[in-house]
């Protein structure tokens, strides 16, 4: 079934049997085991009204990508139908937060724009939900500040209406019987405090940025009660915020806290696009945390040569088992930590380079891989299964990706730990670049990683999107950029002469250490990670369009010129002399300087 409309996960998973996909992080993602269904993304032309005559289930989106429910039997349907140019099975997502350390707080937004506050504005969170019970979240009457909330795993949206009735019930208890909606969490609810919270009774000490700005709330579903969102769940998201901002003529800063890292991260993959193209429709701001990846030892990049390796990994002389001798071999070491019962890792490289792949176990045992061998291999490793697909160019993709699944052979719970080594030959090397993706931090031990891994180019995905706003962390306190924090582009001989456009990656940082939000028992507390601060952006880009369309000043305040003025407005950071740089982009996040003339700040 394999098939160049499909992405190579796909082509791997449904060369699969169901007993091994089911032992694997990724390839059952989608799968449906009751209904005997692949729930799938498609960027498409024209109609897909023929699929739905054959028991195939069409969730038009925007921009011409859809989702698709398809029964197994028929997922080779999609390969014939000309309407359909790409497939791609759904990612699970991760939020970007991390423990909380200390109790530093940062000064709330309402104090860096004293005359906006992102009235007339659309402020969309799509996350884990919301406390609709927090002050932070309701008007000095009493009376909710959420427009809407949809519930994706309820499949229900509420009015600000039902949501009033609901605060005026007298009781949680009470309440949830007219609106369930819970933030389980509470990663929702700080999210929403950051960027729009008002501060509830506290004042403003503890108020957010857009503190007048109408809340869009939608509450990712989630497949199974023990999983994780999905980028489906994500692209019905963007889609209904899009729509509900046209419907109401209103702008809106939509924020997404959220990720993962599979993929090339060059803005390919049919999430990233949609994003693009979604940040096109209506009047609209697309905010996207970077990640917590920089630090997690979940990547590896280099280029090699004939002769020699660069970028932290070794070129060295190996000796295999029987001693024979491997020259110019450049290696790349993998801890497998305790416990692991699955692990994936990509490598990725560009098409004109050939490499022969090598992986060793911990014994010492090995198989090699020609890159020119396409499809899917399977390979024992002592106790280890390991499932291997050889990628190909796609219709928006030049890189070849060669995945490896490792997954726990027959009748064993646990992957063997210890060093897993790749070892890559040069066989035709044009270019010799090639990274390393592990499973994002929280999918995986904190003891698997990279012996020597490789900090840039460690952005999540969607945040790679070439038009959305990419904000990474920083900790106020020390005014210093988070090592955990997700960096950018890692060739920087190739990006010296494009650092004004959109290849730039972070946009800002904006703080992400020990920010004080609202949580979901009423009171506040200490987050970090990228999550957090990326509603900062968000809401500032709430308040620029409010001083833009809302107040007349500027009406294509939207888009991509919002980008451009945070990123003008964006102030120096201590340790970083150069700007645009990977790990801050141009510099933190400073509304007053981000407006033309400090329009809303002199008076």
């Amino acid at each position: 079934m394999d098939s160049q409309k499909n992405e190579n996960l796909l082509n791997l998973a449904l060369e699969t049997p169901e007993e091994e996909r089911e032992r694997s992080l990724e390839l059952n993602v989608g799968f449906d085991e009751q209904e005997r269904t692949w729930e799938v993304i498609v960027k498409y032309h024209g109609s897909l009204d023929e699929l739905e005559e054959k028991n195939i289930r069409v969730e038009e989106l925007i921009a011409g990508y859809a989702i698709l429910t398809v029964p197994e039997s028929e997922m080779g349907l999609l390969t014939s139908t000309e309407q359909i140019e790409y497939v791609e099975k759904p990612k699970r997502l991760f939020f970007e937060d991390l423990p909380g350390r200390g109790e530093s707080c940062v000064a709330p937004g309402s104090q860096i724009a004293s005359r906006l506050t992102g009235r007339g504005v659309l402020t969309a969170v799509i996350d884990s939900g919301i406390d609709y019970f927090h002050r932070d979240f309701r008007n000095p009457d009493g009376s909710t500040r959420i427009r809407y909330l949809w519930d994706q795993a309820l499949g229900r949206e509420f009015t600000a209406q039902q949501i009033n009735l609901a605060l005026d019930a007298g009781s949680r208890a009470e309440a949830y019987e007219i609106v369930p909606s819970i933030d389980v969490s509470g990663h929702g609810t700080a999210v929403a405090g950051i960027a729009a919270g008002n501060g509830g009774t506290g004042g403003a000490y503890y108020a957010g940025v857009a503190v007048d700005s109408e809340l869009l709330i939608v509450k990712l579903g989630t497949p199974r009660a023990d999983s994780f969102p999905r980028t489906t769940e994500l692209m019905r998201a963007v889609t209904y915020a899009v729509n509900k901002s046209i419907d109401l003529k209103m702008p809106v800063a939509i924020n997404l806290s959220f990720g993962n890292t599979y993929g090339n991260h060059d803005g390919t993959s049919l999430l990233e696009r949609f994003l693009d193209n979604a940040s096109e429709i209506g009047r609209s701001v697309i905010c996207v945390g970077s990640g917590n990846e920089g630090a997690a030892g979940g990547h590896v990049s280099g280029r090699i040569t004939s002769q020699e390796s660069q970028n932290n990994s070794l070129t060295e002389t190996v000796y295999g088992n029987d001693n024979n001798v491997m020259p110019n071999m450049t290696v790349t070491e993998l801890i497998v930590g305790s416990y692991e019962t699955a692990l994936n890792v990509q490598l990725w490289k560009e098409y004109v380079d050939r490499y022969r792949v090598t992986l060793q176990s911990p014994e010492g045992e090995r198989f090699t891989v020609d890159s020119d061998r396409p499809g899917k291999q399977t390979y024992e490793l002592g106790q280890v299964t390991i499932l291997v697909y050889n990628g190909e160019p796609a219709p928006y993709l030049t890189a070849q990706e060669i995945y490896f699944d490792f997954l726990p052979a027959q009748g064993a719970t646990f992957l063997r730990s210890g060093i897993w080594t790749f070892l890559l030959e040069p066989v035709k090397v044009v270019t010799g670049k090639y990274t390393f993706y592990l499973p994002s931090e929280t999918a995986r031990g904190t003891s698997t990683r990279f012996v020597r891994s490789t900090p840039d180019v460690t952005l999540t995905i969607p945040s790679t999107a070439s038009k959305v706003v990419t904000v990474g962390a920083y900790d106020i306190t020390y005014e210093s950029y988070a090592d955990f924090s997700g960096r950018g582009y890692l060739f920087q001989d190739q990006v010296n002469s494009r650092t004004v456009d959109s290849f730039v990656k972070p946009d800002l940082v904006a703080p992400g250490v020990d920010v004080l939000a609202p949580s979901r028992d009423g009171g506040y507390t200490a987050v970090t990670g990228t999550s957090f601060a990326t509603p900062y952006v968000t809401g500032a880009a709430a308040l620029l369009m409010e001083w833009g369309i809302v107040q007349g000043n500027d009406p294509y305040l939207y888009g991509e010129k919002v980008k451009a003025y945070l990123r003008k407005g964006a102030q120096p950071i201590r340790g970083e002399q150069v700007y645009p740089n990977p790990r801050v982009g141009y510099g933190k996040l400073c509304v007053s300087e981000s407006i033309p003339g400090k329009y809303a700040f002199s008076r």
